[in-house]
């Protein structure tokens, strides 16, 4: 880990220039999340049912793709400006998605939204990061943190209501003015030190590699088990070519000159182990959000919205929780006890939800899921400070777009892979109760078809979903339980009191 060699006068960011960084980031996480409660009315007016999943798939796969670059750039660029770009892009995408007059003009736009989105998350975080020593930006990182439950929250019912209301094309609309916002905050409000450009050849074998790795693993993460069955070659294939991707990767960043991911971060143990508890905590979190609201719906008869309100407890206890270890780690700059205690309190609160059945009554399904999200709180914010706090300002970007994308990695590969777990126990529960064919026909009945059932079937039904989602929950407590036994490996060092300078010369090998 690095050490700091004394206190170096950096500007501390405004409450305003904050808050157009927060805008920026929240931007980029509603609109992943807005757009679903859209979906049916957007289908109505421009067709193309069967390329709907691609909407959301082609904005998640191009953020996901250049999330990395994007650190890059700022790393070798200057943050603010790539930031900047970031949001500009975002904004020309949100603004042609809008117009939008078929399906295929609004999925190629929403790659240019996903494109542009890349760069929100790790540009703010790399902001941050610069400005602030990581003791002193505990407070500013747990706010950043915060605005994941808000916006599983509210994306959603501002989806509905804006499509409701208005109409689905402000949806995107409403981008701009916000997105405007965070420009004008960022450029009047921010100052960041000087950057030294780097004379170096642009990775571009790194960032086409590590480009087609995460392509291919997201194919595979939504396709596995759903679109295709794992052994299909729709889902070898791009395995193969992920895999092989991965593995060319190593030795061509070890050779780069300035490489997309550079190996010297992972020289630290505590980083190398964060992007390890982000990969998992991405998992676990992702899981529980999409499948908890199935049981709400099927089991507890609650409407889309209603089910997302049922989720409130788990995102206020992600929200408190990664306020207050803010907080705390910035008063007494030690943070190894709370990546511990998330570790604990995860693996605890998936368990406690196992206690969910078709007799649970809808308040207790509700509370039951306070445990996990203040688990998951503390873990998520613990390995963003972990990874802030053992990367070099040089580094900065490269380090926040790795702590990013491993999180939306594993979430993708958690949702897939415990999804195909809940898709076969629910499977296995239907055939055993109603036999294969009616079994069959009720593995894609929907929550307002349930009305129309016999009482046997429904019954049968809410049964089945309520094993599926048990095997969800004991896929994400073994990966709980994984997690829980790497956060002892972390070692007990404080957290940076200064900014490290800069370090001179960045033109040498890696």
């Amino acid at each position: 880990m690095n050490a700091a060699t004394g206190p170096a006068a950096r500007p501390h960011p405004s409450h305003l220039g904050v808050f157009g960084l927060l805008l920026g980031m929240f931007l980029a996480m509603l609109d992943g999340l807005v757009v679903g409660t859209a979906l049916p009315t957007i289908v109505g007016e421009l067709g193309g049912l069967d390329h709907l999943s691609w909407v959301v798939t082609a904005y998640l796969l191009a953020g996901a793709a250049t999330t990395p670059i994007w650190g890059k750039l700022g790393d070798l660029y200057g943050h603010k400006a790539t930031f900047g770009t970031a949001i500009t892009l975002f904004l020309a995408g949100s603004t042609l998605a809008g117009l939008a007059q078929n399906m295929a003009q609004l999925i190629a736009f929403r790659a240019v939204q996903g494109l542009g989105s890349g760069g929100l998350m790790v540009g703010a975080i790399a902001i941050i990061g610069v400005l602030v020593p990581p003791r002193d930006g505990g407070r500013l990182q747990s706010m950043i943190g915060a605005i994941m439950p808000v916006a599983y929250v509210g994306g959603p019912l501002l989806g509905g209501l804006l499509t409701e209301q208005l109409s689905w094309r402000w949806t995107f609309y409403v981008n701009i003015p916000v997105g405007a916002l965070a420009l004008v905050l960022i450029a009047t409000r921010v100052r960041l030190p000087p950057v030294q450009r780097v004379r170096a050849p642009i990775d571009y074998a790194g960032a086409a590699l590590l480009t087609t790795a995460v392509l291919a693993l997201t194919l595979v993460a939504g396709w596995g088990g759903t679109a295709h069955p794992w052994t299909s070659p729709q889902v070898l294939v791009p395995a193969t070519v992920g895999a092989l991707a991965l593995a060319a990767l190593v030795p061509v960043e070890r050779r780069a000159t300035e490489p997309v991911i550079p190996p010297r971060l992972f020289r630290d143990r505590d980083f190398t182990l964060a992007q390890i508890l982000s990969l998992v905590a991405g998992a676990v979190m992702l899981s529980v959000v999409n499948y908890l609201p199935q049981y709400m719906q099927y089991v507890q008869r609650a409407s889309p919205t209603a089910s997302g309100m049922l989720l409130l407890p788990l995102m206020f206890g992600m929200l408190a929780a990664q306020l207050l270890t803010g907080h705390l780690v910035g008063r007494t700059g030690r943070y190894r006890i709370y990546p511990i205690l998330g570790g604990a309190l995860m693996t605890a609160g998936v368990l406690v939800l196992l206690r969910l059945d078709a007799g649970t009554g809808t308040a207790a399904a509700s509370a039951l899921t306070l445990l996990a999200g203040i688990g998951i709180g503390l873990l998520v914010q613990s390995t963003l400070l972990i990874t802030i706090n053992s990367a070099d300002p040089r580094d900065m970007g490269a380090a926040s777009a790795t702590v990013t994308l491993l999180r939306t990695i594993g979430g993708s590969l958690g949702i897939a892979l415990l999804g195909a777990l809940y898709a076969a126990e629910m499977r296995a529960g239907l055939t055993d109760r109603l036999g294969p064919e009616q079994a069959a026909r009720l593995g894609e009945v929907t929550p307002a078809a349930l009305d129309g059932l016999s009482a046997p079937a429904r019954e049968a039904v809410r049964t089945a979903v309520t094993g599926g989602l048990h095997a969800v929950l004991l896929g994400a407590a073994a990966l709980s339980v994984l997690a829980f036994a790497a956060t002892w490996l972390l070692r007990a060092a404080p957290l940076r009191a200064a900014p490290v300078p800069p370090s001179p010369a960045r033109t040498g090998k890696v």
